[in-house]
C-alpha cells in the first residue's frame, strides 16, 4: 500500500475572507500587475483584468452594496455569464461580509424567483437582457430590492425594484471602506444543488472553504513555481467545480484564469490554449471526448500545456488512452460534491489506475464506514464515505433545512451518501450513491463500472447504466448507449460486448440506444429519470 503522502497540517486563521485572499493578498507583490483573468467572449471579444484592478473593482463593488444598505450576512444573487463582472460581484460581495449566491444562466425566470425567495436575496446581479426577460417573475420576492445590471448602457425604471447600471455604480465609487473582518467560520457563499424534494437545496459554505481546498492545489493541480501558470477552464462559474478550480483556487495562488463565453466548440478550446499559452486545462469528460472525436490537433501544437484535469463524471479508459497517445499527457480526475468540493483525486505522484478515483487528498481524513454500525469497513468492502466534521473544506449547513443538516451531519461526521471501497494498494474506487447502486438478484452492481467498460467501445459516445424493474423487487441491469456518428454497432452486439468484458451478474441484459440522456443543467446524467421512453432502439433477448 502507498504511504508516501506526507501528513497535512491545517493552518486555518481565526479571521479569513475569500474576497480579500483572492485579490488584496497580491497587492504589493510582483503578482499585482499580472493578469488575474482573461475572458474570451464570442460576441464581446477578449477582456482582461490584473490582480490590482480586480482588488480595486471588488472593493468598489463592496462599497456599492454598503451604499445600498446591504449588511453583512445579506445574500447577493449572481446570475451572470462568464465575464469579468462575475469575480467582481462574487468576491466583492464576500469582501463586505455578504453571502454570494452564484446561479446558472440556464435557469428559467421561475427558477431564479425560487432561489431569490429561498435565499432571501436583497440584491440580484444579472445582465440586462436576462433581467428584462425575468423582471415580471420576480415581483413576488419579498426581500429583493436592488438589481445591478451588467453590460447595461442605460436602464429602465421598475415599479418595485431599484434598477441600476453596475458599471456606472462602480465608476462612481472613489473611496471605499476596508473589507469586513470576517472570521474563517463565517458564511461566505451559498450554492444550490438538486434536492430530494424536487426543489434546489442550498449548501452554505464558510470562508474557510478556500483553505480547505488547498490540498488539491498540491495533489490534483500541477502548479509550477517557475512559470506564470495559466489555467483554461471549459465550464461556467456558477458550478461549484468551476468556482473552485476556475476562480477561487487559482486566484488565491496568483495564477491566471482563462474562461470562455459562447458556443461550445471542441476546436475552440484548443485554439484558446494556443492563443493564451495555457499551461493547465480543466474540463469534463464530454469536452475531452469531443476534442478527440472532432479535432486533429496534436500535443506538439500545444507546447505550453503540461497538465489536464477532469471531474463531474468518470472518464473512460478509451479516452484516457487516446488522450495520452495524442497529447502525451494524462488526464487527472477528481471526485467532489457541492458540500465538500473535490477531495478524492488522482495525482502526478502516483500511477493512474484506470477506473479508480485515486486517493483522498492529504488532510481529508475520510472514513469508509458502515453507517448502521459506525464501524470502518474492511479493504475491498463498500462503505459510505464519511467526512470528519472538523474538515475545513466541509460546508456549514443546508440553507433553511435544519432537519436535512441533522440527517447528514451527526456523530462527528458528514455522511455523504456516496459509497466507495479501497483496494489492497490504497486506491479508492468510487461506487456512487446507494440509490445508484443496482441490486440485481442478490448482487450489488455499480453503474460506474459498467459505464466505464462501455465507454471503452470504439462506437460508444456515452453510456448510462440503471436497474430496470421487470416485476416487483426484481431488477435487471440494463445500459443506455449514445452512439458516435456513423457507428454501425447494434444493440445486440453491445449486449455481447458487455458479456465479454463484465462478470455475468454485471453485464447488462438489455442495451437501449438513445440520442441523449436526461441531465442536470450542468450536464450530469440524471439516472433516476432514465427509462425506455428515451430509447430509439433496444436489443432483443
Amino acid at each position: 500500500m502507498f504511504t508516501d503522502f506526507p501528513q497535512w497540517e491545517w493552518d486555518v486563521p481565526e479571521h479569513f475572507n475569500i474576497g480579500v485572499a483572492c485579490t488584496d493578498k497580491h497587492l504589493g507583490t510582483a503578482q499585482q500587475d499580472h493578469i488575474a483573468m482573461i475572458v474570451e467572449d464570442d460576441t464581446l471579444g477578449t477582456a482582461t483584468i490584473t490582480f490590482a484592478e480586480l482588488a480595486k473593482k471588488t472593493d468598489q463593488f463592496a462599497q456599492v452594496l454598503r451604499d445600498l444598505g446591504v449588511k453583512p450576512g445579506d445574500r447577493v444573487l449572481i446570475r451572470l455569464p462568464n465575464s469579468l463582472d462575475y469575480p467582481i460581484a462574487f468576491l466583492g460581495a464576500m469582501k463586505m461580509g455578504a453571502i454570494s449566491v452564484p446561479t446558472s444562466t440556464l435557469l428559467t425566470a421561475e427558477e431564479v424567483a425560487y432561489l431569490a425567495k429561498d435565499s432571501g436575496a436583497v440584491v440580484l446581479v444579472t445582465d440586462a437582457t436576462a433581467w428584462y426577460g425575468m423582471a415580471d417573475s420576480l415581483v413576488d420576492t419579498p426581500n429583493l430590492k436592488h438589481i445591478l445590471l451588467s453590460q447595461a448602457v442605460e436602464v429602465k425604471a421598475h415599479a418595485k425594484f431599484n434598477v441600476l447600471s453596475l458599471s456606472m455604480c462602480l465608476s462612481a465609487v472613489e473611496q471605499f471602506d476596508a473589507p469586513h473582518p470576517t472570521k474563517a467560520e463565517d458564511p461566505a457563499y451559498l450554492v444550490y444543488t438538486s434536492g430530494t424534494t424536487g426543489y434546489p437545496k442550498g449548501v452554505l459554505h464558510a470562508h474557510r472553504a478556500l483553505v480547505g481546498r488547498q490540498p488539491a492545489a498540491q495533489y490534483w493541480f500541477n502548479y509550477s513555481d517557475n512559470v506564470q501558470d495559466r489555467i483554461m477552464h471549459s465550464g461556467k462559474f456558477n458550478w461549484t467545480y468551476v468556482l473552485g478550480t476556475g476562480l477561487m483556487d487559482p486566484l488565491y495562488l496568483g495564477k491566471t484564469v482563462i474562461v470562455h463565453e459562447g458556443k461550445n466548440d471542441a476546436q475552440k478550446w484548443l485554439d484558446l490554449i494556443q492563443k493564451h499559452a495555457a499551461t493547465i486545462f480543466i474540463g469534463v469528460p464530454t469536452i475531452y471526448r469531443q476534442i478527440l472525436q472532432k479535432t486533429t490537433t496534436s500535443g506538439a501544437e500545444l507546447p505550453s500545456m503540461r497538465h489536464f484535469m477532469s471531474a463531474g463524471e468518470h472518464l473512460s479508459d478509451e479516452v484516457l488512452t487516446q488522450w495520452h497517445e495524442r497529447f502525451g499527457l494524462n488526464i487527472y480526475e477528481a471526485v467532489g460534491m457541492s458540500e465538500f468540493s473535490y477531495y478524492l483525486s488522482q495525482s502526478i505522484f502516483r500511477p493512474i489506475r484506470p477506473g479508480s478515483a485515486g486517493f483522498p487528498q492529504p488532510g481529508h481524513n475520510i472514513r469508509l464506514l458502515n453507517p448502521e454500525t459506525m464501524e470502518p469497513v474492511a479493504t475491498g468492502e463498500e462503505g459510505m464515505i464519511c467526512v470528519p466534521d472538523t474538515d475545513p473544506g466541509l460546508f456549514l449547513r443546508y440553507w433553511n433545512l435544519d432537519e436535512e443538516t441533522r440527517k447528514y451531519k451527526h456523530d462527528g461526521y458528514f455522511f455523504t451518501g456516496d459509497y466507495a471501497k479501497y483496494d489492497a494498494d490504497g486506491y479508492i474506487w468510487f461506487l456512487g450513491r446507494k440509490d445508484d447502486i443496482i441490486k440485481s438478484f442478490g448482487y450489488r452492481v455499480s453503474p460506474y463500472e459498467i459505464e466505464r467498460v462501455y465507454k471503452g467501445h470504439p462506437d460508444v459516445a456515452d453510456c448510462a447504466s440503471v436497474g430496470e424493474e421487470i416485476e416487483k423487487d426484481k431488477l435487471l441491469v440494463v445500459a443506455y448507449v449514445i452512439l458516435k456518428p456513423d457507428a454501425k454497432v447494434t444493440a445486440d452486439e453491445l449486449v455481447q460486448f458487455g458479456k465479454q468484458h463484465l462478470a455475468a451478474y454485471k453485464a447488462p441484459k438489455t442495451v437501449y440506444l438513445a440520442h441523449d440522456f436526461p441531465r442536470t443543467k450542468n450536464g450530469k446524467i440524471l439516472r433516476k429519470d432514465i427509462n425506455s421512453s428515451i430509447a430509439t432502439a433496444k436489443s432483443t433477448r
